[in-house]
């Protein structure tokens, strides 16, 4: 299981606008800021998302490398995919796949894929074996 990943974006705050806007839809609703300079040295500074006491997805100001990474968020159900699918091309996101069963990997595989400002795959979730029905 994975604890976080860390993004790299090329504007920090149009990135927090963005993953605000969207994340929250998922119920990922916590935000913390790390100061960088109270850890190790040369860690950077980041910026949090999380869930249920947890941050787990992590933003960094730098030059992004949008190939190297894939993020799969969870949603709920089909519902919850559509909505976030929505506020993210609202929010400024291009259409990589549109809401739908994923029949190449399974009939109740439903999701969305888009690309962020900086590029990123993300993806929106809903397998419906994982939440019992």
């Amino acid at each position: 299981m994975l604890d976080h990943i860390f993004i790299t974006v090329s504007d920090t705050e149009r990135s927090i606008v963005f993953y605000e806007r969207v994340l929250h839809l998922l119920g990922i609703t916590n935000r913390h800021d790390y100061d960088g300079s109270n850890g190790p040295s040369g860690h950077p500074d980041l910026k949090g998302f999380g869930a249920n006491g947890r941050v787990f997805f992590w933003l960094r100001s730098g030059t992004p490398s949008p190939q190297a990474v894939h993020v799969g968020f969870v949603a709920d159900s089909e519902i919850m995919v559509n909505q976030a699918y929505a506020e993210a091309i609202a929010a400024g996101a291009t259409e990589i796949h549109s809401p739908g069963a994923q029949l190449h990997y399974d009939p109740r595989y439903y999701a969305a894929q888009v690309r962020d400002p900086d590029g990123y795959s993300l993806e929106f979730v809903y397998k419906s074996w994982q939440h019992g029905r």
